[in-house]
């Protein structure tokens, strides 16, 4: 079971980077030609806009999907579950935006019409639920990958046609080329799970409605419908998960109510370009990586009765290469991120952007990459394989962790003065008591199942290391080498010694890439040999 687990999760894992990249690329640029009509302060609504949104689609169903990757009894039984996604979200898509109408509104065109059209936009895609479980729960993460891949090519061509359009027309859009986006993502994101899923009904014998459990036991199933256990975890996790929100939305909370609509602007441009790797690389890999570990960890004796189980020593050993990929691109972010990326910056969004905060929010971004990459991995196995006792434990840790968050904002942005920037600074520190945490979780929870974690071996050689330190000394040196060249030769320059530096680092690390590969490549069976008569 965990090798075939292994591969689909692999499999998964490049669908969803594949689709990541597509759709990111594609969104960048298209971004690039609504900065032609756009200023920094309608960027800074339409982050007011995706901000609530994301509120409404992680309180309706984050911590089911959680719970549903780590306990199932069936397909039916998760697809039931995920309706309590769509009553809750239908819910609060009417909740929320009254009580947002109700304070401060932004002085833009079409705001409180861009509201109502994003709380409908997230009813919908909430209803694709259904087919979202069932697909993750039979791992046919390819369904996943077409629909949000579709979908996010709709959003882009609608929400850049409208601004377009509008411009044509002489006529001021305000918020409303985002909001036709997101209607448009989610008509299309329902209407391709749909076509996708329905088949695979048929073929595993389950519906998308809900469904009474043929033979369930009334002390196990609510209405014999609604699974016992996956209800009492989910409200743990939704629990837990309310502060991980909190902590995980800080910035755009706090950046929301202390900071003009301009500075929004310029913080959200470089958090979108900041996260690119992020949204592209880790979250996939977080996304799969929480679904296998669910699955290889399961438990099946108590813990002290018999030894380590082999798969549970196969999880060990995906978290440390995952671990270790992270720190390799940590590595690269940390040392030539910080010269590139306003570079970058100036090159795509101009310098009306460039000169703005955004280039040196963008270039302190780099070193926040890394804290969220393994936070993010870190709290994907705490979520496989921790207990409602557990998740408790961390919700107390995270009431705290939000205090440190709190206080460390306040330092940053009221007393030294450091906008944008400070709140980068602020996230880091969030990240780092978090990542700390989730590590001593993990090794306690492989030291009591009979294994031994050692996060030393999830580190970089050290020559990878020296070679990442000595980077900045010679973007440094070589600082104006090509200046008469403007721009394109700066990016030459830092591009080169990036190039560089990458060669080297495939070149020191390459038994672990090659340790990497094995893993995930497909094993051939040995041909059997026919008996001679």
């Amino acid at each position: 079971m965990s090798s075939s687990a292994l591969s689909a999760s692999a499999k998964g894992a490049t669908f969803l980077i594949l689709q990541q990249v597509a759709s990111r690329a594609l969104t960048f640029a298209v971004n690039q030609v609504l900065l032609r009509f756009l200023s920094p302060e309608l960027l800074g609504v339409s982050a007011q806009l995706e901000l609530f949104s994301i509120s409404v689609l992680y309180f309706s169903r984050e911590s089911l999907r959680v719970a549903l990757q780590r306990q199932a009894n069936g397909v039916q039984a998760v697809v039931n579950m995920s309706y309590i996604a769509i009553y809750a979200g239908a819910a609060l898509a009417h909740i929320l935006p009254w009580l947002w109408l109700r304070a401060d509104v932004p002085d833009v065109a079409y705001f409180r019409q861009s509201l109502w059209m994003y709380a409908y936009a997230a009813i919908l895609e909430l209803a694709t639920e259904p087919a979202f479980v069932a697909t993750q729960q039979l791992m046919l993460y390819k369904i996943r990958a077409s629909a949000e891949s579709t979908a996010t090519v709709v959003r882009c061509f609608a929400t850049c046609g409208f601004a377009i359009f509008a411009s044509r027309l002489g006529f001021d859009p305000g918020a409303s080329p985002f909001a036709v986006g997101q209607l448009a993502y989610a008509v299309v994101l329902l209407a391709v799970y749909l076509w996708k899923t329905v088949p695979v009904t048929r073929e595993h014998k389950f519906k998308l409605s809900l469904g009474p459990i043929p033979n369930s036991n009334s002390a196990d199933y609510f209405l014999n419908t609604f699974s016992r256990p996956l209800s009492k975890l989910s409200l743990s996790l939704f629990l837990q998960s309310s502060i991980k929100y909190v902590l995980t939305q800080g910035d755009a909370i706090l950046i929301t109510s202390l900071a003009s609509l301009r500075d929004q602007g310029a913080y959200a441009l470089a958090s979108n370009y900041g996260g690119l790797i992020a949204r592209m690389l880790f979250q996939p890999i977080e996304e799969s990586s929480r679904n296998l570990f669910a699955k290889l960890c399961a438990p099946e004796k108590p813990p002290s009765s018999s030894p380590a189980k082999p798969s549970l020593r196969q999880a060990r050993t995906i978290l440390t290469l995952i671990l270790r990929l992270y720190h390799l691109i940590s590595l690269a972010a940390c040392a030539v991120g910080p010269t590139l990326a306003p570079l970058l910056l100036r090159l795509v969004a101009g310098a009306r952007w460039a000169d703005t905060e955004a280039g040196d929010t963008l270039a302190t971004y780099c070193f926040y990459v890394p804290l969220l990459a393994l936070n993010g991995v870190t709290e994907a196995f705490v979520a496989s394989v921790a207990g409602n006792a557990e998740l408790a434990a961390q919700s107390v840790y995270m009431g705290g962790f939000f205090a440190g968050f709190a206080g460390a904002a306040w330092l940053f942005l009221q007393v030294l003065q450091l906008g944008a920037r400070g709140l980068v600074f602020a996230n880091c520190v969030n990240m780092l008591m978090r990542i700390v945490w989730g590590l001593g979780f993990i090794k306690r929870y492989f030291a009591r199942n009979g294994e031994h974690f050692d996060y030393l071996a999830t580190l970089p050689k050290g020559m990878s290391i020296a070679a990442a330190v000595t980077v900045p000394g010679v973007l440094k040196l070589t600082e104006g080498a090509l200046a008469r060249y403007g721009l394109l030769g700066e990016l030459v320059r830092a591009g080169g010694v990036a190039a560089v530096f990458a060669v080297v680092i495939l070149f020191l690390e390459q038994e672990y890439l090659k340790q990497c590969y094995q893993m995930l490549r497909p094993k051939r069976e040995a041909p059997v040999e026919k008996k001679e008569d």
